[in-house]
């Protein structure tokens, strides 16, 4: 039976002060140094601490409101449900149609359809087309693309003319001159059809004109500061431009809607969530809105598109199950889990499945959805939140002070920005401080590329004063499919002797360094000699001879192998051993470790093989 009695847990257990945490931390420490083992220094350029305590929520301004209180640290709403969003490509309305029924029937309840690929402008019939059978009010719908406005205004028709109520009509016409258009492609569009339809949809309380892509800055490389920061700048440049054509505040601010990335970065991207609508919501109200409503942030997620892999890309389901977790804690709007072959491939049947399943999963089986903010009152989800709203609230006054996002586009501050971001992470990608599983690290050694995979896929595209999404992955991938791809079959072969432990681990920190550029990798457990693995090696052709031993093994061995070798491979030392100098003395000048640049390294022996 259920009881309503208040019970403390655990108060049989004395507390324990920080200073006795922290004693015990530094007992067990040994003297290493606790910033630089303990602390956590972020992307985003503050630093983390390994644990926090209830004295740390202490002066924290955004604590003691609830849910559907402004500044909606917690939520918008009461309730902590969200729609199961996904976006349909529309070439042919009559197939799109379909495809959008069958999702339905799986699931799903909020719709995209992207006009990206249509060959010509859509038409009322080619609408009518592709709303045939779709109750409207049931289903929250969302256009994009290059004929966006065009659909959204057949759309409007199409309800009016079905006796669709105008409160009731559920509408996202994602209309993006500054960050889509100005900051990704280069050039301002829609700028006519915003103001136009901003006006012309004041009574329908439902429909958003506006959508800030904030997702391009994180798909670019950005910091999970800079996503929020940028697109709240974005967001404001809208409200000020529009309440010049004549709008009110409240007109504007209910027709704005953002898109939001979702990273692996767990914890960080529920506290951006929460950040965000705090900080939206102070922003909007400097303006003196008439209700506070207008101060809501509509927030959607989508799965991080810069974290998937082409390769081994069945373990983007992983990921995008954890990034969709996070954005179901922290409360949004509608959530897109992107098909796992996203990256290489139109979604099959099979991917959409999965893909929507994960956050139907999340919802009726986790129930997720049942319980508002869980994440709130938590020490540390509350001091990441008020730390990345302050960075981001600094970003942003920066831009402000430049003349606000469009001014501070043009200075090019915002892409060098992001730019700087990104080659930062290329730099952590390639040397394996930041992990892409099946890309820089414990690839699939057997793995070729799908054939759905093409050049243009692995290929990424700069261009000026403008930011372009692309993968972290690319670069690896990139080289691996050109070794798939070459018609050749370089072969690395581990000579492991000498210490039998350091033998074995430096063979699997090789075998998994030379995968990583699609190498066949030939493991051997053991030889007896140095003689017998020469032997062996230039037995199996391998370009690649790795010579895995202990440290006070390679002054003698390396040299060897060397000899031995005669120089009809290229040898290659694993580890940084002490005697390194002297064996680059003798000629010895590759060796791989753990601060090795992988992709640099890895390049460059596929150049000395011809690759």
């Amino acid at each position: 039976m259920a009881t309503n009695n208040r019970e403390k847990l655990f108060a049989e257990f004395p507390p324990v002060s920080t200073e006795a945490w922290e004693a015990a931390i530094t007992a067990d420490l040994k003297g290493a140094d606790y910033e630089r083992k303990l602390v956590w220094r972020t992307n985003e350029g503050f630093n983390l601490r390994p644990y926090y305590r209830a004295e740390n929520l202490e002066g924290l301004e955004t604590l003691g409101t609830g849910a559907g209180e402004f500044p909606y640290l917690r939520g918008v709403s009461t309730d902590n449900t969200w729609l199961t969003h996904q976006t349909i490509k529309v070439v042919c309305p009559k197939e799109a149609n379909a495809t959008a029924l069958a999702m339905l029937e799986s699931g799903v309840d909020s719709l995209g359809f992207c006009f990206c690929e249509a060959e010509v402008e859509p038409t009322a019939e080619s609408i009518a087309t592709l709303l045939a059978g779709i109750v409207l009010p049931a289903v929250d719908v969302t256009v994009c693309g290059k004929y966006a406005a065009k659909a959204g205004e057949l759309i409007l028709a199409y309800a009016e003319a079905n006796g669709v109520a105008k409160a009731e009509l559920r509408l996202n016409i994602a209309l993006d001159p500054l960050v889509k258009g100005m900051t990704v492609k280069g050039a301002c569009c829609d700028c006519e059809a915003v103001v136009s339809l901003v006006k012309a949809t004041q009574e329908y309380k439902k429909v958003r004109v506006i959508t800030v892509m904030g997702h391009n800055f994180s798909d670019a490389g950005s910091t999970i500061v800079e996503e929020l920061a940028f697109s709240l700048a974005a967001a404001h440049d809208y409200l000020v431009w529009l309440m010049e054509e004549g709008c009110t505040v409240d007109e504007v601010a209910r027709k704005i809607r953002f898109s939001f990335a979702v990273t692996s970065n767990y914890f960080m991207e529920m506290a951006k969530f929460r950040a965000a609508r705090m900080l939206w919501a102070n922003i909007v109200k400097q303006y003196e809105p008439a209700c506070n409503c207008s101060c809501k942030l509509y927030a959607h997620a989508r799965t991080s598109a810069w974290n998937q892999t082409a390769y081994d890309p069945y373990v983007n389901m992983l990921r995008g199950t954890t990034e969709a977790m996070s954005a179901a804690i922290a409360g949004v709007h509608s959530l897109e889990v992107l098909p796992f072959d996203h990256s290489y491939a139109e979604p099959s049947e099979f991917s959409y499945r999965i893909a929507r399943n994960e956050s139907l999963l999340l919802k009726h089986e986790s129930h997720f959805d049942q319980v508002i903010d869980p994440a709130g009152g938590s020490y540390y989800i509350e001091n990441l939140t008020n730390t990345i709203a302050n960075e981001a609230w600094k970003l942003f006054l920066e831009v402000e002070e430049k003349g606000g996002y469009e001014e501070a586009l043009k200075a090019g501050f915002i892409v060098e920005r992001v730019k700087a971001s990104a080659a930062a992470k290329d730099k952590a990608v390639a040397t394996r401080r930041q992990i892409l599983l099946g890309a820089n690290q414990y690839p699939n050694f057997t793995e070729v590329a799908d054939a759905a995979v093409s050049a243009e896929a692995v290929t990424r595209v700069e261009g000026e004063n403008v930011i372009t999404p692309y993968r972290g992955a690319m670069a690896f991938e990139s080289m691996r499919l050109g070794v798939d791809r070459s018609g050749k079959e370089p072969k690395a072969f581990m000579l492991t002797c000498g210490n039998l432990a350091m033998a074995r681990a430096r063979a699997q920190f090789s075998c998994n360094f030379f995968a990583c550029a699609g190498i066949r990798v030939i493991d051997n457990n053991f030889f007896k000699s140095v003689e017998e693995g020469v032997e062996a090696a230039l037995a199996s052709k391998a370009e690649i001879v790795v010579v895995c031993a202990s440290d006070d093994d390679y002054a003698e061995v390396a040299p060897k192998v060397q000899e031995l070798l005669g120089g009809k491979a290229i040898l290659v030392v694993a580890g940084a051993p002490a005697c390194t100098e002297e064996l680059q003395s003798k000629g010895i000048n590759n060796f791989i470790s753990v601060k090795s640049n992988v992709l640099e390294t890895l390049k460059g022996y596929l150049a000395q093989m011809g690759i």
